[in-house]
């Protein structure tokens, strides 16, 4: 996501008003902004298969993940961030769109609390230290074992309060969105079952939070800038996550979510170090 989401590049302008979940959603998927990927392929169909071999939704050390009616994400104190160079913007006003992104690093086999922290401060470090911006640039982190956190300062209040943290997301667009940074490369990899679980939850409670239509509202990365992100296999898999969440709004048992539900590392172990920014989706 890096290399394209400038701080400060906030472009006014949205792509249309927000389409509320009271509208009918049953089983549409995105349309207008969205071209997506043909599912099928082989590579795409390996990885689903992979994520569906493991056990129960749990975090590191059994942990039970959170539900959207009480979430559990970790503050930026808890993760130890650096102070910013000052405190977001914070807008009354709810996002429109959910930006889904990967963080284009190592898809780490550690699950662990600590590790989930480390790569807080990690992405923190990189976008202020090399992209020189105020703080870290998205609104929450998910870990590949599923653990969330808050990013921007203000981020965690904001959405409490259905408002809205400015980040540093999406090129052009962070005056009307929110962003959600998930740890990995997804470019042929799997998803983490755990992961999947958390970005489900975590896109109800955005949606009941700030009153949105998943089918209009969850998209990635790519749908506005021209970037990779959030990974060819993770971007095929954004409208399973549509229905996902639209049948959890409506009370209906999510079986797509169910039967994604197990973990899995993924693939291959990628290079421990962090990318280049241009390699950061």
């Amino acid at each position: 996501m890096i290399a394209h989401s400038g701080e400060g590049a906030h472009d006014r302008r949205s792509t249309g008003r927000a389409v509320t979940r009271r509208a009918a959603i049953g089983g549409v998927v995105g349309a207008g902004l969205l071209e997506m990927l043909p599912l099928g392929t082989s590579r795409q169909n390996k990885a689903m298969a992979a994520d569906l071999t493991a056990g129960a939704d749990r975090g590191a050390g059994d942990r039970v993940l959170f539900t959207a009616d009480a979430p559990q994400v970790y503050t930026r104190a808890q993760w130890n961030a650096r102070a910013p160079r000052r405190g977001a913007e914070v807008v009354d006003r709810p996002p429109d769109h959910i930006i889904v992104h990967h963080t284009a690093t190592a898809n780490a086999r550690d699950r662990s609390l600590a590790h989930a922290f480390a790569l807080s401060r990690s992405i923190q470090n990189i976008h202020m230290n090399k992209n020189g911006w105020d703080d870290a640039g998205q609104q929450l982190t998910i870990s590949r074992g599923g653990i969330v956190m808050e990013g921007r300062n203000r981020s965690l209040k904001a959405i409490r309060s259905g408002t809205l943290a400015i980040g540093a997301q999406v090129l052009h667009h962070n005056q009307h969105t929110i962003g959600i940074e998930n740890e990995g490369t997804y470019m042929s990899a799997a998803v983490p079952g755990a992961l999947w679980k958390s970005l489900t939850e975590v896109c109800v409670w955005l949606c009941q939070k700030y009153d949105l239509d998943p089918s209009e509202a969850i998209v990635g990365h790519r749908d506005y800038n021209n970037t990779s992100c959030p990974g060819d296999v993770l971007y095929a898999r954004l409208p399973q996550l549509r229905r996902s969440v639209a049948e959890r709004l409506e009370g209906a048992p999510s079986q797509s979510s169910t039967s994604q539900s197990g973990g899995s590392d993924g693939g291959s172990i990628l290079s421990p170090l962090l990318p280049s920014l241009d390699d950061l989706g």
